[in-house]
């Protein structure tokens, strides 16, 4: 990866939005520090998500500001400068030379100039935006700024009376995503889905799921890709059945499913895809009946990704045929509504059916859209509303990407169950982009239905 991007008008126009949304004030939006991983050893940089989406810079320890109104520029970029011998260990800088050709801000400074240069910018500015605990070591610092200015206001240089949050406003922006980024997310979707093939490719009894999480992660890599987006869920036989299981340390045996859930970060844009399969090549009756049901429930809900249809339609599709095919297995009693209504399915399906998708692999933007008048007991009825009456989802738009990945799980110790079910854990995902039209399913090319996946099985 570049130090900067090769085209920085996305950057800039993104920057000149957020201007616009802030009508006055002055926003500070920081990028990580260093990582220590243990003892004197770094973990490899990543960005903070909201900073890279307003510079494209990816170097740690910088702050951008954006100071509304600002007649030298309201765009300045505060970075590490060249400093040859810290360059010979930890790797080459943009340096503030050139930082405003290469990203186009108006003014670029020293990060060690902060203290000296924050105050003056302060000064005037309300309100300021400002995300505290996102970098506490810097809190204090802005804090205290904040503090002392506002002792010294018969000096005609007023502080910040007030303090925002400037994630609501940035966020809605990251949420309905540009060309720009959709060819970020479509470039990893397609490694993502190649590696799963691989592993499918690969899969086979005796196999370590350290194996199989080593192989994607080196397609990721193979690829040009940043490296996972998340941490590769490998998980075979009963280890399915643990939602976020990452240990990825069990040897795969003969007549298990495999789950996989992985995805590649493209210049920082994640893809996000889980897939189940027999390890064996060949789904037994009970596996069979179950990849069926949650694959049904999938393609239902898929059809409920679209624009003005509410956020929360696709998960109580997905519910619906989730409990309908259980009801059918004889796992659940009672009517279909009876079982919605008393939440029996989730002993069996304990999670939602989809996440925004983007920068972060659980991505920016609210979920609910506020308050509405008359709907909000039907909404509490049905299950779309959410922490409080008032909350209702919202509905999609062009541009939103979701995933969805609808599962059922059957724990090896339920012995309630009958026992060719106990232990299988089956969960299907995609990454679903909101069109005009309808949809788009980003990661097709990754193989899903039974023919198609048994076809690949051990074919390496």
């Amino acid at each position: 990866m570049p130090p900067y991007p090769a085209d920085i008008a996305p950057f800039c126009a993104r920057r000149q939005r957020l201007l616009a949304a802030m009508e006055g004030g002055i926003a500070l939006i920081p990028t990580h520090a260093p990582q220590h991983r243990n003892g004197d050893a770094q973990r490899r940089f990543r960005p903070d998500s909201d900073f890279w989406y307003l510079t494209g810079f990816d170097e740690p320890d910088a702050l951008l500001v954006l100071a509304k109104g600002r007649s030298e520029g309201e765009t300045l970029l505060f970075l590490q400068p060249r400093a040859r011998d810290q360059e010979i260990w930890t790797g080459r800088r943009l340096g503030v030379e050139r930082a405003c050709e290469a990203l186009g801000v108006d003014e670029a400074h020293s990060i060690a100039e902060l203290d000296a240069l924050l105050p003056k910018l302060l000064r005037g500015q309300d309100p300021l935006f400002w995300k505290t605990g996102a970098r506490p070591d810097l809190d204090r610092t802005v804090l205290d700024l904040v503090a002392q200015l506002r002792t010294r206001v018969r000096e005609g240089n007023p502080a910040p009376s007030r303090l925002i949050d400037p994630s609501p406003l940035l966020h809605e922006m990251r949420l309905k995503k540009e060309p720009v980024e959709l060819a970020a997310m479509r470039k990893a979707a397609a490694i993502s889905s190649a590696a799963h093939v691989a592993a499918m490719r690969a899969t086979r009894p005796g196999v370590g799921e350290h194996e199989i999480e080593a192989l994607v992660e080196y397609e990721f890599r193979r690829h040009g890709c940043n490296g996972p987006a998340y941490s590769t869920i490998a998980a075979s036989g009963a280890n399915a059945t643990i939602l976020h299981y990452i240990e990825n340390s069990r040897t795969l045996a003969a007549g298990e499913l495999m789950l996989l859930d992985a995805g590649a970060e493209w210049s920082w844009y994640a893809a996000d895809i889980t897939r189940t399969w027999p390890v064996s090549g060949r789904h037994s009756p009970a596996q069979r009946r179950v990849v069926e049901i949650v694959l049904e429930a999938q393609r239902r809900a898929i059809d409920r990704v679209r624009p003005g249809v509410n956020f929360q339609d696709a998960h109580d599709v997905a519910v619906r045929t989730l409990v309908e095919g259980l009801i059918e297995l004889k796992l659940l009693t009672g009517s279909v509504d009876e079982a919605i209504a008393t939440k029996a399915f989730r002993r069996f399906y304990m999670h939602r059916t989809g996440h925004w998708l983007g920068l972060d692999v659980h991505d920016a933007g609210h979920y609910f859209s506020g308050t509405t008048s008359g709907s909000a007991a039907g909404a509490a009825a049905s299950g779309s509303a959410r922490d409080g009456p008032n909350l209702l989802h919202r509905d999609l738009e062009p541009g939103m990407v979701v995933t969805v990945e609808p599962g059922l799980y059957f724990a090896e110790d339920d012995d309630t169950i009958p026992a060719e079910y106990r232990g299988i854990g089956v969960r299907i995902e995609d990454d679903v982009l909101v069109t005009k039209e309808g949809n788009e399913v980003l990661t097709a090319a990754c193989p899903k239905s039974i023919r198609e996946v048994e076809a690949l099985i051990g074919t390496a």
